[in-house]
């Protein structure tokens, strides 16, 4: 079982997500990155459960479930400040600051 390649690609995945949660600004793209990186985790989980058992598909479902979550209320939250700000910058977005 060769699970090197599948390691690598799931460090790149998630370094890129977290190279694009820590360098762009717009609402989106964060959640993009975000999501690439519950993917990149997802992908780490499947390799490994092909070692050490099926408790990796187990926490898959549950990371899908969570990532399924923050999509819904994420999107829900930025479709509110868009509303309201006209904009998804997030360097534009000071909602709390009264």
């Amino acid at each position: 079982m060769l699970l090197g390649p599948s390691l690598a690609l799931s460090a790149i995945l998630f370094s890129l997500g977290v190279a694009g949660v820590l360098l762009r600004r717009n609402a989106i793209v964060l959640f993009m990155c975000i999501e690439l990186m519950l993917n990149a985790v997802n992908l780490t989980f499947v390799a490994l459960s092909r070692l050490y058992g099926a408790g990796g598909y187990v926490m898959v479902f549950f990371v899908m479930t969570v990532a399924a979550a923050e999509a819904a209320v994420g999107l829900a939250i930025i479709l509110a400040i868009f509303r309201h700000e006209q904009s998804v910058d997030l360097e534009n977005i000071n909602l709390l600051r009264g």
